[in-house]
C-alpha cells in the first residue's frame, strides 16, 4: 500500500511579493528550498495563516539569499505582501517506509532566512 505523507515544510515564511501577471507558481529563495529539501517544479500546498486560503502550485527558484517568497499568477490574489504562509510538500511511499520517514521542517527567521 502507498500512502501520502509530509515530505517538507517551510513553516511561517513571509510573502515578499505577489505578481498577478505572471504565468504561475511560487518563487522561493533557493536557500529556503535547499534547507527544506524542495526542488524546482515540485508541487506544494500553500496555507495562508492570515486569511485561511489554501492552494496548490509548484516551486520555482528565487535568487539565493534574497529571502524572496513571491506568489505568481492567480495565486497572487490569495495573498497580501507581508502575509505569513506555510509551504508543504508531500511524498508517496510504502506504508512501512512511511513509518520510518522523517520529514524536513524548517522555521525561517523574520527575514525569511533558514535557521
Amino acid at each position: 500500500m502507498q500512502i501520502e505523507v509530509l515530505k517538507s515544510k517551510i513553516h511561517r515564511v513571509k510573502v515578499t511579493q505577489a505578481e498577478l501577471h505572471y504565468v504561475g507558481s511560487i518563487t522561493v529563495d533557493e536557500d529556503l528550498m535547499d534547507a527544506a529539501n524542495m526542488i524546482a517544479g515540485e508541487k506544494v500546498q500553500i496555507v495562508n495563516i492570515n486569511n485561511g486560503e489554501r492552494l496548490e502550485t509548484y516551486v520555482i527558484k528565487g535568487k539565493r539569499g534574497s529571502g524572496e517568497v513571491c506568489l505568481n499568477g492567480p495565486a497572487a490574489r490569495k495573498v497580501q505582501v507581508g502575509d505569513m504562509i506555510i509551504l508543504i510538500s508531500y511524498a508517496r511511499m510504502d506504508f512501512e517506509e512511511a513509518k520510518l520517514f522523517k520529514p524536513t521542517v524548517i522555521f525561517p527567521d523574520s527575514d525569511n532566512r533558514p535557521v
